[in-house]
């Protein structure tokens, strides 16, 4: 909680204020049944008019006044409440993009994305009935029963055994619906993630007809979060017929003492008005009491989002600049010395005893079947993940001594999944460089022969993409990525599987290019065809996350096994080896 709290920044201003318009506010409204009482008694009863004026006019006065406490109070704790959620939105999303891929692996996108909605306007809605209603009913609360003290304390105890009756109820409500909401809050991760997969896939969905399975799907995970949440309210609607009992039963026995004592007494030391001051009190904390439970009830709710907030708040990256980072990369060349690699610390290694030394300037090509962690190797350049065992050098210096930015700057991927924004193409390309030109922009574009199709469009390089690129084929979009990884100008260039969905004529363009335009630039290749890589200077053969061989092509076509297969499965087979297709 303390966390979450501390992201209230700029906002504790208005915090304060509305505890401080709030507790007048109360004061005002404290008051009011005890000049009530002088009215009838001292005015009424009496026959009094000047004094019932007098205090009459007053009881508009601070009634008026109360008015405009509350209204206050209220602008402040909704601006509060308000800010408070846009500043936890705002640190969890900044938190999100130090992530490595293994922190977001930690959480899933469906959870970062419950955390981000569901989870903060529930914490949001909290705060906003701490800071108000939480602070009102307290005060008056206190406040009532110190009236209630001085007006009858043999009274008052009536209202003791209420509040600790109901304090012992509302702790057992809610100490049983705080474990319900925690389930919760996790079948909302899996109704999410249910959403986002349909959505994102839809076109596989209805092209195998699959909607009613989807459907179902979506069912069972909605049902779950009924099944939960009905139990937890079937606890939770005790609340209002316990404080309905407890009210009622209070009003009853004060109004049977106290007349009794009004009789008894003969009106002088328990008169009308103190009755009805008391009454009036009697629904002030018992009203306060009903909206405490009412507090105790969100605060129960958000407790379990708060601590899922503050997850991701507290996660610190995996991935951090060192101590007096290198700013600068030299060059392209690339040493694995004794690299392994597990996605998870005591998990399986995917990566085992790669040792590779890459000259700058050369060209790699990565071949082997799936799982044998192509992919994991190259992500390991950027530092999308850190090594378990070894070290990655780029330029002689080790990648974890790297500035982040700086790495990543000198170091383009075109990933297996290509994705492109909202917007046009040239501000998609701008994300390679943001201070590219167009002159610029048509270069790289040319190298990755995603011009050709460009200059077809109407608006050319002011073509609109949809999101995720939908308006473009599968090719167009590799080379639009590849594109804008050129315009990063690198030191090391990586393109996993990123020329799968173009023809082999432009593959062989795009290869041609850059032995042409980008000679000094280190390229890692991974394929599944062997077109693609038989031109490398070097190939890297990966075989269940070791390595196989590592020569050049002719070579590795006399002495490994693997590659041999490829190869002859590719120029006199069915031309692809991946038979169980995929990648790693």
């Amino acid at each position: 909680m303390k966390t979450v709290l501390h992201q209230l920044g700029r906002y504790k201003r208005d915090t304060l204020l509305c505890i401080g318009l709030t507790t007048f506010e109360v004061i005002m409204e404290i008051l009011l049944p005890f000049i009530t009482s002088i009215i009838i008694d001292q005015g009424l009863e009496a026959s009094n008019l000047p004094v019932v004026y007098r205090y009459g006019i007053l009881m508009v006065v601070m009634a008026f006044l109360s008015l405009v406490f509350g209204a206050l109070a209220g602008k402040f704790a909704a601006s509060a409440s308000a800010g408070f959620a846009a500043n936890l939105r705002e640190s969890i999303y900044s938190n999100i993009q130090t992530f490595s891929f293994s922190n977001i692996d930690k959480f899933s996108v469906p959870g970062l994305v419950t955390r981000m909605t569901t989870d903060i306007t529930n914490v949001q809605n909290a705060f906003m009935m701490l800071i108000r209603i939480a602070v009102r009913s307290p005060l008056m609360l206190i406040f009532s029963y110190a009236m209630c003290l001085i007006i009858s304390p043999s009274l008052s105890l009536t209202f003791l055994i209420a509040v600790v009756f109901l304090a012992v109820v509302l702790g057992v409500i809610m100490v049983v619906t705080m474990k319900i909401f925690n389930q919760v809050f996790s079948k909302y991760d899996d109704l999410n993630e249910s959403v986002q997969e349909n959505v994102s896939a839809i076109r596989v969905v209805k092209a195998y007809v699959r909607e009613k399975f989807e459907g179902e799907k979506f069912r069972k995970a909605s049902e779950n979060v009924r099944n939960l949440l009905m139990r937890a309210e079937l606890i939770l609607a005790w609340n209002a017929p316990l404080m309905q009992l407890t009210v009622y039963s209070c009003i009853l026995l004060i109004s049977w003492i106290g007349a009794q004592l009004i009789v008894s007494s003969g009106a002088t030391t328990f008169t009308t008005g103190d009755l009805m001051s008391m009454l009036s009190y009697c629904m002030n904390i018992l009203m306060s009491l009903m909206m405490l439970s009412m507090v105790f009830v969100m605060i129960t709710m958000s407790a379990a989002s708060a601590k899922r907030v503050a997850e991701v708040l507290d996660e610190q990256s995996d991935l951090t600049n060192g101590e007096d980072p290198v700013m600068e990369v030299r060059d392209g060349s690339v040493k694995f010395d004794h690299v392994s690699f597990a996605y998870k610390k005591d998990g399986e290694k995917a990566l085992e005893d790669i040792d590779l030394d890459i000259k700058s300037g050369e060209t790699i090509g990565i071949i082997g079947g799936t799982g044998s962690a192509k992919s994991s190797l190259v992500q390991l350049l950027p530092r999308l993940y850190d090594v378990t065992e070894g070290s990655v050098t780029i330029g002689g210096v080790d990648v974890r001594r790297y500035d982040l930015d700086t790495l990543r700057n000198n170091v383009a991927m075109v990933l297996q999944k290509n994705e492109l924004f909202s917007g046009t193409i040239a501000e998609n390309l701008r994300w390679g460089n943001p201070d590219a030109t167009d002159a610029e922009i048509e270069d790289a574009c040319k190298q990755a022969c995603a011009d050709e199709f460009i200059e077809r469009f109407p608006d050319k390089y002011q073509t609109h993409i949809e999101q995720g690129g939908n308006n473009v084929s599968g090719g167009q979009k590799q080379r639009l990525c590849i594109a804008r990884a050129l315009l990063k100008k690198p030191r090391i260039l990586i393109l996993d599987d990123s020329t799968s969905a173009v023809d082999t004529a432009t593959d062989a363009k795009i290869r041609h290019s850059f032995a042409e335009k980008i000679p000094g630039t280190t390229v890692f290749i991974i394929a599944q065809r062997i077109s693609s890589v038989e031109n490398a200077d070097k190939v890297l053969v990966l075989d269940n996350g070791r390595v196989s061989g590592f020569d050049t092509p002719a070579n590795l076509l006399k002495t490994n096994a693997i590659y041999q297969d490829v190869y002859n499965s590719q120029t006199k087979g069915s031309g692809d080896f991946d038979e169980k297709g995929g990648e790693a």
